[in-house]
């Protein structure tokens, strides 16, 4: 099994993954087709296709994103480069990485000093890429927590791979040109839904090169496609103004006139399009009452029922590696084990807290409470350890 929310799992995947012996994919495109069936592309992964197999049923959709995400980058990564080796993968993704986001990337390594080990750094640097711009309050208020654009960092990669001269001005301009093309095929359709809404604020929080307020909308006459090079490129782009036009599930004769008029600016065949359709009618069709812009509800609601499951979640999944931790600072426990029954005085939640954060820094799912806003989790996290870790206390608190 492969578990995201634990070091070590890319080199689990590399293991499986030279066990499974795939059949090997000749192009990017059809690299493409088989990820788009994920729905990694849509921003919303609903299966691994490679690893399900050896996937836990109840992981999470951000821990299934990892692996898919994973999956896509390698898979890039051996058809460019015609090798299917580890170390030299993990040596162009982190250059990369170090190439195109180096603020975040310092900012990264002094979170998680893995610079010496290349596969847990870029486990770090992955699960930072999967979340929105949001910080962890906004996010616990929202249901979109996954970054949409995410699949531009494939995109990216691969034109990396081709070019030397490639900067993180690649980002800059395809995060532009995406937004605008999205409020374009959005001013389009006739019938307006809440659906809409929620969409552009999911491309707003998956923004990371750019801020909204300077993206200057522009009509479609406008818009300039030059900056699309590669087929792979004109795919995604392309999906991804079907994906704001079907939102609603169905086209009418204008969006399916502009729809073609896309295609047709940007050398999509008819066979291709009817594809497209077809794949996201059938997606947002299975998954529509799981995808983040289709379901709105009441923001206290769900950030009292997001932050109480992500808590819960993460205890569960570090059960062992909590108790180890927890087992070892008999302050601790007793201090825990008082605040089942009685409010802790202030010098004690302080105590409580900064042994808590320090346990955190030693368990790459749980650096969530390091991050800024996280610690409006940590009182949640005091509650809960008690309660689903029971047996370390019954245990470990016997004289």
């Amino acid at each position: 099994m492969i578990n995201p929310s634990i070091n070590g799992w890319i080199d689990k995947f590399f293991i499986l993954n030279e066990k499974l012996k795939n059949e090997k994919i000749e192009n990017s495109n059809d690299l493409y087709f088989k990820l788009r069936k994920t729905g990694i592309i849509y921003g919303h992964t609903v299966s691994s296709d490679t690893f399900d197999e050896f996937l836990d049923i109840n992981l999470s959709n951000d821990e299934l994103t990892k692996i898919v995400f994973l999956e896509a980058l390698f898979g890039i990564f051996s058809i460019k480069k015609n090798s299917t080796s580890k170390e030299d993968f993990l040596k162009l993704i982190n250059t990369f990485y170090k190439a195109t986001q180096k603020n975040n990337y310092l900012f990264l390594k002094k979170l998680f000093p893995n610079e010496e080990n290349s596969s847990l750094h870029l486990e770090s640097i992955i699960s930072n890429r999967i979340q929105t711009n949001q910080n962890v309050i906004a996010k616990s208020f929202s249901h979109i927590v996954t970054n949409a654009l995410l699949f531009l960092d494939v995109i990216a990669f691969h034109n990396f791979i081709d070019n030397e001269d490639f900067s993180k001005k690649y980002f800059e301009v395809f995060e532009k040109k995406i937004f605008q093309m999205v409020c374009i095929a959005l001013s389009v359709k006739k019938e307006k839904t809440s659906a809409d809404e929620l969409l552009i604020k999911l491309f707003e929080n998956s923004l990371r090169y750019s801020k909204v307020n300077q993206i200057d909308l522009i009509n479609k006459n406008d818009f300039d496609f030059d900056f699309l090079k590669y087929d792979f490129e004109k795919l995604y782009f392309f999906d991804l103004v079907l994906m704001a036009l079907w939102s609603d599930k169905k086209l009418d004769k204008d969006e399916i006139f502009f729809i073609n008029e896309i295609a047709t600016k940007i050398d999509i065949s008819d066979v291709l399009i009817n594809d497209s359709l077809i794949d996201i009618h059938t997606f947002i069709t299975n998954h529509k009452k799981s995808i983040s812009y289709f379901n709105d509800s009441n923001p206290i609601k769900h950030f009292y029922n997001q932050t109480n499951s992500t808590v819960i979640k993460l205890i569960t999944r570090n059960k062992k590696r909590l108790t180890k931790e927890i087992g070892e600072s008999k302050e601790l426990m007793l201090l825990l084990a008082k605040s089942t029954s009685k409010d802790l005085s202030d010098d004690e939640k302080k105590k409580v807290k900064k042994q808590l954060l320090d346990i955190c820094k030693t368990i790459p799912s749980l650096t969530i409470f390091l991050l800024p806003g996280g610690g409006i989790l940590l009182p949640i996290l005091v509650k809960y350890i008690p309660q689903l870790l029971p047996s370390a206390f019954n245990e470990n608190l016997e004289d």
